[in-house]
């Protein structure tokens, strides 16, 4: 049973979003966040007060020295992990498992987003049968872990911070880029 997530998740997040990112249906809305649909909106409020990373840090996300995390496709950021939520294999909207942030030329964090993430039950990614479902949309998966002790898992981004051109669930937005 899973229980942690390294500090390398960032560095094998980028082999995830690669092959994840045919996976994931078109995202529920595009470009701008003023536009989010409702159910997105709900989650932009519940995460507003992680716009301040060190609240992010008090509720238990960590970056464990993560790199931020960019491909051609575009950047997803640091990853803040909670691994309480992580770990606990329950998927609620207003409580994501990960934040994404983008690295501040003064050494502070842009709030851009949040990922969902599901350790995958029997632990086969050529099964998909508890394949999570979050605003209309499947999450990509399952894939295998990015570092050692995490699982075969599902995920899913939402970009409730800043806009995302290419849709407001897909892996990578090619709107920003890592500094």
């Amino acid at each position: 049973m899973f229980t942690k997530i390294s500090g390398t998740i960032g560095s094998g997040l980028i082999m995830l979003s690669l092959a994840a990112s045919g996976a994931i249906a078109p995202a529920a809305a595009g470009g701008g966040v003023g536009r989010l649909p409702p159910d997105l909106q709900d989650v932009r409020a519940a995460v507003a007060k992680y716009h301040d990373v060190d609240s992010a840090r008090a509720d238990g996300y960590s970056d464990a020295y993560e790199p931020c995390v960019s491909s051609p496709s575009g950047t997803m950021g640091v990853h803040f992990v909670n691994q309480s939520l992580a770990s606990d294999n329950e998927i609620d909207p207003l409580k994501p498992e990960i934040l994404l942030y983008l690295p501040k030329s003064n050494g502070g964090f842009k709030f851009m987003g949040v990922e969902y993430f599901k350790a995958d039950a029997d632990q086969n990614p050529a099964t998909t049968e508890d394949r999570p479902w979050l605003f209309g949309t499947p999450f990509g998966g399952p894939m295998p872990g990015h570092a050692p002790g995490m699982p075969i898992h599902y995920d899913l981004h939402a970009w409730v911070g800043v806009g995302n051109p290419a849709g407001a669930l897909e892996a990578f937005n090619p709107a920003v880029s890592c500094p």
